[in-house]
């Protein structure tokens, strides 16, 4: 494989995280990241060697996202909730206290404005730097920087009720 190859299936856990927090839902999480990673494969003449793969990508699956909000909204598309199995612990106490606090994580994330949820995502899940964060969302680092500060706080005010 060359190294576009390499540096895709590198960042394709954290893009599956990134997808999770944009849709609220492993299998859209999933659809998105396919839809993502296909794009890319289209466009992969358009990635520059030596450039940030995982900025690229983010890029990319942002904007995918945003077409299917906008489709979803267009088209009055309604999608049924997780089958109820699908967040079934399988181990013992400390298995079933994990998927609750990120049920509670995961519940507080969906809560949060889009625009919040995406930067918390970039920055505090994903850990990218506050300029590339805000270079990929296509917004001053300003801006940025409040939503962080308005998502922070109300994730601890979630999360703190939840406690």
């Amino acid at each position: 494989m060359g190294a576009f190859e390499d540096e895709l299936l590198a960042v394709l856990p954290r893009l599956r995280r990134f997808a999770r927090a944009l849709t609220h839902h492993a299998a859209d999480a999933d659809d998105l990241a396919q839809v993502t990673v296909e794009k890319a494969l289209k466009a992969r003449q358009q990635w520059q060697p030596g450039t940030r793969m995982d900025s690229w990508m983010y890029r990319i699956m942002r904007n995918a996202w945003i077409d299917t909000a906008r489709a979803r909204t267009r088209a009055a598309e309604t999608f049924a909730p997780e089958e109820a199995g699908a967040h079934v612990a399988n181990g013992g106490a400390d298995t079933i206290e994990a998927h609750v606090e990120f049920g509670e994580v995961e519940a507080a994330m969906a809560e949060l404005p889009g625009e919040q949820r995406e930067a918390v995502a970039l920055v505090l899940i994903e850990g990218l730097a506050y300029k590339e964060a805000a270079e990929i969302l296509e917004i001053p680092m300003g801006t940025l920087t409040s939503r962080l500060v308005r998502g922070r706080q109300a994730l601890a005010a979630r999360l703190g009720e939840a406690a």
